[in-house]
């Protein structure tokens, strides 16, 4: 538990509040309590308490608050300056990364906060930096996007950045794929869905695991084919550990037969692969050294270094880092896609919006960007952030030279 806790409380409700007309936010004050070693276990206790102050500072005139700051400033902790990003492991030949956004809308903040460390870390170890769209499920599209995607990318990054799209790689996917199926690591499934649930909850295998690998190859074919399986009737699945603790890592899926028109590809292909198998391919072609990705994506990683590990592969280093919760932003593509056809939003550029497409054309430069991502860093804490504080640090980066 902190030290001093109340006091510690209190001084932070009081700075927040003067640097916020008055008002301080409870997240706000939680956000800080963690630098002074506030544990995630602990924050059902704390909550409340930072309630009862807030409730109390805010009640305050501006001018009683400042004075009370007077004599608590001092319980601030000062953190230590730092100039860029910290450093990274494993550079001495460079940095090979990337940044993998879906084609379901342009960027938006949420993704620049992400693209930009990787980026940042190519220009400072030497290397080469990608954005890899990833539009290998047919469903979740907005076609606009890939250009949008490749235009705000190259802003953000100076045009120094590799486009990828994976849906024109699915060869190699296939390639793959078959290279797994000749090392007996795979195998084609026709369980119903619901009974190799069951199965894997008791950590049983299911019929299909023991298969030959001469049947597996006949019946990927048998996928591959039109006359084939339906959708539905067949999934490729990796064999995993079935007393793995974690059901979800246990002969998880590899692709999947998909007969959705697909905005590139038409009716070109129906076997998709799903995203662990074309990230870790992918992730193998352009031997990419270091991950930067969301915390979300801990599990997916696991199922990755698996699939490294079969193919004698060395998984690349990886930082994970937490989610920054935007109050008062829509950041939800498809909510966004949704009010520009109502009529809310006059396009993804309106200034209401947090899209690149939107602070590009209100003037902030991507070197902003770069600078909140080397604020923020790579801290695995979600944090909270308000409209207003967002802008307000975008503005003050803006104004930098």
């Amino acid at each position: 538990m902190v030290k001093n806790l109340k006091t510690k409380i209190l001084a932070y409700t009081l700075k927040n509040a003067i640097e916020h007309e008055g008002k301080a936010k409870v997240e706000s004050v939680l956000n800080s309590l963690f630098h002074e070693g506030l544990k995630k276990n602990e924050i059902k206790k704390v909550v409340p308490k930072i309630k009862e102050i807030v409730e109390k500072i805010n009640s305050q005139s501006f001018e009683d608050q400042k004075k009370q700051f007077e004599s608590l400033e001092k319980e601030i902790s000062k953190r230590k300056e730092r100039k860029g990003l910290p450093p990274l492991p494993k550079t001495e030949k460079g940095v090979i990364t990337r940044f993998s956004p879906s084609p379901s809308g342009p960027l938006h903040i949420g993704h620049a906060l992400t693209l930009c460390p990787a980026f940042l870390y190519v220009q400072k170890y030497g290397g080469k930096f990608y954005v890899r769209i990833e539009d290998t499920n047919p469903e979740n599209i907005y076609k606009p996007a890939y250009k949008m995607i490749e235009e705000e990318a190259r802003w953000l990054c100076n045009n120094k950045v590799r486009i990828v799209i994976q849906s024109e790689r699915m060869n190699l996917y296939y390639k793959y794929i078959e290279k797994l199926l000749n090392k007996n690591a795979i195998y084609v499934c026709t369980c119903e869905s619901e009974k190799f649930k069951q199965l894997i909850l008791k950590r049983e295998a299911c019929p299909c695991r023991k298969i030959s690998k001469k049947e597996n190859l006949e019946r990927w074919k048998k996928m591959l084919d039109k006359k084939g399986y339906k959708p539905g009737e067949a999934v490729l699945r990796f064999k995993s550990d079935l007393n793995h603790k974690n059901p979800a890592m246990r002969d998880f899926p590899l692709a999947r037969i998909n007969e959705t028109k697909h905005p590139l590809q038409g009716k070109k292909y129906r076997v998709w692969p799903l995203m662990n198998l074309a990230v870790s391919v992918d992730d193998i072609e352009m031997k990419i050294t270091h991950i930067i990705r969301g915390k979300e994506h801990r599990d997916n990683a696991e199922r990755q270094k698996m699939i490294f590990k079969v193919l004698g592969k060395e998984y690349p280093w990886t930082a994970f880092i937490g989610r920054i919760h935007f109050k008062g932003l829509e950041i939800s593509s498809t909510k966004i896609r949704e009010g520009i056809k109502e009529g809310k939003y006059k396009g993804w550029d309106d200034p209401k919006l947090p899209t690149v497409s939107s602070l590009r054309k209100q003037g902030y430069k991507p070197e902003a960007f770069w600078k909140l991502s080397e604020q923020l860093g790579l801290s695995e804490v979600d944090k909270v952030m308000e409209k207003e504080e967002f802008f307000r640090l975008l503005k003050q980066f803006n104004k930098e030279k």
